[in-house]
């Protein structure tokens, strides 16, 4: 699911509304015991759904300013997602 690899949050497998909440939950302890800006990679991310930017979306509202996250390898379905809801300007993609 969610592991710390290389100072980096590894996201992995497919969420959707079986496991999503478990997802943020495991997420949110593991951002919350770093040092910002935590790195998100999303490069083992099954599927990019609204679901999914749903999850990364409430990770980051829990970081001051909404500023403490960087995301990496965004699946290219969920940065269509995002530029149709004008998030790119919200969203520290690297």
């Amino acid at each position: 699911m969610i592991s710390l690899v290389n100072q980096e949050l590894q996201v992995a497998g497919k969420i959707d509304y079986d496991n999503a909440e478990q997802y943020y939950q495991q997420g949110l302890a593991l951002i919350q015991k770093q040092p910002l800006p935590v790195v998100v990679n999303l490069s083992q991310l099954q599927q990019g759904s609204t679901l999914a930017l749903a999850v990364l979306v409430r990770w980051l509202r829990q970081t001051p300013q909404a500023q403490g996250l960087q995301f990496k390898a965004v699946p290219e379905k969920m940065m269509k997602i995002i530029q149709a809801c004008h998030l790119q300007d919200d969203l520290q993609i690297i």
